[in-house]
């Protein structure tokens, strides 16, 4: 049975997550504040950590911090009602998983929960040179797990979008960043994507910079558009001899749903440009 440490200072809130997740066949241990939750960790080893940011005594950011230190660390979830960008992005410093906000329903919170346990952890920290709104500049480990983690908490920046933008920058976001980790950085976690995020008032842009040494997209095999039209499932066992994920549209697809999409000569840098009304 999974060991999960809750840690809130908001009793009536702390009281039902753990009720929750003991419902849902966990084994919750509640605890009230940064010093509490420290205080668990240093007598018995935790599966997950689900933390609150603001708290008294010690807040949620130092408390990451600290967990950072132990030498058998819980994975982390964080729990706010703060979705500023600069504590989304303190909470992936310290090597957050993933980023609730309250209010959160008992199916969402029991949901991330097990998909924080059960999915791969980055064997590398993301690096965040930059976390102002406007201007966010992170160094991602070439690793899917790492990609996942920062397309779900860049999504958070775009919250105020509709629903079909949003969708749709995040559709050409990820198959940018995924073909940067996966073939820019050769799945390497040593090597490194460059990622910026700009938003200005009628724009968003995204510039992708991986480590590789370049491609054109007619030059490889996994692409869907070097096997059509003779042979449209080719770029499928392609891929899978490589180890890749399923796909081989990605490119395409993003070409096809930004409004502008810029490389640089060696094709190892793109800026994804998003106008909004």
């Amino acid at each position: 049975m999974d060991r999960i440490l809750v840690v809130d200072d908001e009793p009536a809130l702390l009281d039902l997550m753990v009720e929750v997740l003991q419902e849902a066949g966990f084994a919750a241990t509640p605890a009230r504040d940064g010093v509490e939750a420290l205080e668990w960790l240093g007598r018995e080893p935790f599966d997950l950590l689900l933390t609150d940011i603001r708290m008294p005594r010690m807040d949620g950011i130092e408390l990451l911090a600290r967990v950072r230190e132990l030498s058998v660390r819980p994975r982390i979830v964080v729990l706010t009602s703060d979705e500023a960008p600069e504590t989304m992005l303190r909470a992936v410093r310290e090597q957050a998983l993933h980023y609730l906000t309250k209010p959160v329903n008992a199916e969402r919170l029991v949901g991330v929960v097990r998909e924080a346990l059960a999915g791969p952890v980055p064997t590398h920290p993301i690096e965040v040179l930059s976390a102002r709104p406007d201007w966010v500049e992170l160094l991602v480990p070439c690793e899917l797990a790492a990609a996942d983690i920062i397309q779900t908490f860049l999504a958070r920046l775009d919250a105020d979008l509709s629903v079909d933008v949003r969708e749709s920058v995040g559709r050409v976001f990820r198959e940018l960043l995924l073909n940067a980790v996966e073939w820019g950085g050769r799945l390497d976690p040593s090597r490194r994507v460059r990622i910026s995020y700009l938003r200005a008032r009628r724009m968003l842009l995204y510039r992708i910079a991986d480590p590789g040494s370049g491609f054109r997209l007619d030059e490889l095999s996994h692409a869907a558009v070097s096997n059509l039209p003779d042979d449209p499932a080719g770029h499928l066992a392609a891929r899978q001899e490589k180890g890749l994920r399923p796909g081989g549209f990605g490119l395409l697809i993003a070409q096809a749903m930004a409004d502008e999409l810029l490389y640089n000569e060696a094709r190892n840098e793109v800026v994804f440009v998003k106008y909004l009304s």
